[in-house]
């Protein structure tokens, strides 16, 4: 598995490092991302017209991967305007108000459903429902919206995603790479998905309360007033209309969950389900309450949810745009261009670094929590996982033991890192629907989950 490193791989590490520098200092990263893609694309084609033709391809690589997420962010969002003008949602949200009586409760409640929906199928659809109905009841409890977007986060990117002990989808593929059955590295998967789960949710959440004490963190509720509706819509629907009505939106996305377990729709087949019925959603209510002009409302509805849509997503492009590149994204903006046998600049440093250690069970363990961090800096969390596989299957058959603990290892931390708790443009969906800032949830989860890998890594070196 030895893999030439040339000018581009360091280039490609070099800014990373700066990235993740001007993140640490809070400090805006777009110029930073544009410039290492002009810096890879001189080094990689010797041309500076194809330097900028590779800015612009980029963009549009970043955008074709993030056209689903856009848009299904985008049609929440325009149904939650209509349901934020009728006052559906404060009846939609009574319910979970009576569980939700703290910011506590408000917190463990939220991640558990996460959770538990993104066990079934995937975070994805799982952001949009959690956010349009638990969302707000968390807020009006008192939690702020940041808490509730870190809960998702770790619940659903980090825990369930992880393990992803009931889809292994995961598990298949560095079981593959190890060339073990998935059933042991599922198995060799539950402590350490637990311990790591169990740390940062608790770190995080005592992290929030400790900054809601001392105002560091404060609660914004402006933006999930569900009381403050258009009195105009107010008038046109009777409180037992708006009872059923959300009934009938809360059973129609009921059905949903049903449909994607006997359909078996995961990832972005379920989340354009949920998309979908948003939409017919907003067109059915929009038209029974303003049958007239229901479709320039229908019209001025979506443009405002692409609106956000795309005003969130904006500032990601660029930093996506460069992650991408990490990975096969290489091939399709510049071409051919990498050595002989490469696997994409992210995989072959990972390669690099674990060809370049000595072997025995503590250097074991860190160097699969190394290459799995590594791998899952391009952002998607599965597009490496393989490669940890490989790399756990050469220090097993070297320690003669412990290939399905160092398997479970890599895939935890390149799905934590990559699958949507620390890189800014992964965790988009959750902060668009939470309405919070990408960057600033990324700095909050990077403690936790920082801290969870360490202890996660050091419990693997004693079950190797």
């Amino acid at each position: 598995m030895a893999v030439s490193l040339n000018s581009l791989h360091y280039i490609y590490l070099l800014f990373i490092i700066v990235i993740f520098l001007f993140m640490t200092f809070k400090k805006d990263i777009t110029i930073v991302c544009v410039l290492g893609i002009f810096t890879l694309g001189i080094f990689a084609t010797g041309s500076i017209s194809s330097a900028i033709t590779g800015i612009f391809s980029s963009f549009a690589l970043a955008i074709n991967e993030l056209i689903g997420t856009i848009l299904i962010i985008s049609l929440i969002t325009a149904m939650g305007v209509v349901l934020q003008k009728t006052g559906i949602n404060e009846t939609m949200v009574k319910p979970f108000t009576k569980l939700m009586k703290t910011p506590t409760l408000a917190y463990w409640i939220i991640g558990i459903f996460m959770m538990v929906i993104s066990l079934f199928f995937w975070p994805s659809p799982a952001v949009a429902l959690i956010g349009a109905i638990l969302v707000p009841a968390a807020v009006k409890a008192g939690l702020p919206a940041l808490g509730a977007a870190v809960a998702m986060n770790l619940f659903g990117h980090g825990i369930a995603l992880s393990g992803d002990f009931v889809i292994q989808g995961a598990p298949n593929l560095t079981s593959d790479g190890a060339g073990i059955p998935v059933g042991e590295v599922v198995s060799a998967s539950v402590p350490l998905v637990l311990i790591m789960g169990i740390v940062t949710t608790v770190v995080a959440f005592y992290m929030i309360k400790k900054d809601m004490k001392t105002g560091l963190l404060k609660l914004d509720s402006s933006e999930y007033d569900i009381n403050d509706t258009d009195r105009e819509f107010q008038s046109l629907i009777s409180p037992s209309l708006k009872k059923i009505f959300a009934i009938i939106i809360t059973l129609t996305f009921a059905i949903d969950i049903v449909l994607m377990y006997k359909l078996n729709l995961q990832g972005g087949d379920a989340t354009a389900l949920i998309g979908g019925t948003a939409l017919i959603i907003l067109i059915l209510i929009t038209v029974f309450i303003k049958k007239k002009e229901a479709s320039s409302l229908v019209i001025s509805y979506i443009v405002e949810g692409f609106t956000f849509g795309f005003k969130v997503f904006g500032p990601v492009i660029p930093i996506a745009a460069f992650f991408f590149l990490g990975d096969s994204g290489f091939l399709s903006v510049f071409g051919e261009v990498l050595p002989k046998g490469s696997s994409g600049l992210v995989n072959d440093l990972g390669v690099f670094i674990a060809n370049a250690v000595p072997l025995n069970a503590p250097i074991g363990a860190t160097t699969l929590t190394t290459v799995g961090i590594i791998t899952g800096l391009d952002g998607s969390g599965f597009s490496g996982i393989s490669l940890a596989g490989s790399v756990a299957k050469i220090f097993g058959i070297a320690l003669g033991r412990g290939t399905a603990t160092l398997t479970a290892l890599g895939q935890l931390a390149g799905i934590w890192v990559g699958g949507g708790t620390i890189i800014p443009w992964a965790l988009i969906p959750v902060a668009a629907i939470c309405k919070v800032d990408p960057f600033e949830l990324a700095r909050r989860n990077f403690k936790p989950v920082a801290i969870g890998l360490v202890i996660t890594t050091i419990l693997a070196m004693f079950l190797i």
